[in-house]
């Protein structure tokens, strides 16, 4: 009987690029037999990559410490915002309920992660959520009312919008006021707790969505770079050629003339 010919390198190659990771066990299983060295060298990049895995799995779970600790509330909401520091454009608030056994894994403080990897996490978050609320507070009513109660704003009206009720609100920090539902203030919660990582993501991926549909009207101040915050290119901008609509008045005093 003719000997099968076997696969060469480059096809295992990429398959090993196309797995994913919940794939590569059977990538290992399947070649770890296979003497040659250039396959070795795949099956070792396949085992680190399960233990990364595994790792990841480990530290994701870890950050369910205050949705198991209260577990008996049901619907457990974390709330979060992005956008408190810019000079420019709005702070939004995020809402997020996830499932009781959410799986989703990368789960972070959003400025932690890569645009990238926050882009691929938003739209899993969106697609998996129980509820997703968003709010907004505007330059404008940044600087009638000054940015902390902009954002307490900012985060009633993503409450308000969620599509169910929420039984308990876990906050990155802050407890907001005028709100009902028992609230639990956890400082770096989005750090430590899946459910406000979540609205992080949230929060931050729809504000830089929008500052990079400014840039479009305002290309001089590369707010799709910088997303507003005060950049060494944004300050010069703003002294070369002042202040746009978009900018919040009582943040730029000590960058322009009146």
């Amino acid at each position: 009987m003719e000997k099968k010919a076997e696969k060469r390198i480059e096809e295992i190659k990429n398959e090993f690029k196309a797995a994913c990771e919940s794939e590569l066990p059977v990538f290992v299983e399947t070649y770890e037999k296979d003497p040659r060295s250039g396959v070795q060298a795949l099956v070792a990049k396949a085992r680190k990559g399960i233990e990364a895995l595994e790792k990841e799995k480990k530290r994701t779970e870890g950050m369910k410490k205050y949705e198991k600790e209260y577990a008996s509330y049901g619907y457990i909401c974390g709330i979060d915002e992005a956008g408190r520091g810019p000079l420019a454009g709005p702070v939004v608030a995020g809402a997020v309920i996830l499932p009781k056994d959410s799986q989703i894994l990368y789960l972070n403080d959003s400025k932690q992660l890569s645009e990238r990897k926050r882009e691929e996490l938003y739209d899993v978050i969106m697609r998996e959520a129980v509820a997703v609320g968003i709010g907004y507070a505007s330059h404008t009513r940044i600087d009638e009312i000054n940015i902390l109660q902009a954002t307490y704003e900012a985060m009633r009206q993503a409450i308000g919008s969620l599509s169910v009720q929420p039984d308990l609100l876990l906050n990155d920090a802050v407890t907001i006021p005028g709100v009902e539902i028992r609230q639990v203030p956890i400082i770096k919660g989005d750090a430590r707790s899946v459910s406000i990582a979540a609205a992080s993501i949230v929060a931050k991926v729809t504000r830089d969505r929008l500052m990079v549909e400014y840039d479009k009207t305002y290309p001089e101040y590369h707010f799709a770079d910088n997303k507003g915050y005060g950049s060494a290119v944004h300050i010069e901008a703003l002294k070369k050629h002042g202040a746009t609509p978009i900018h919040r008045k009582s943040f730029i005093k000590n960058f322009i003339e009146e």
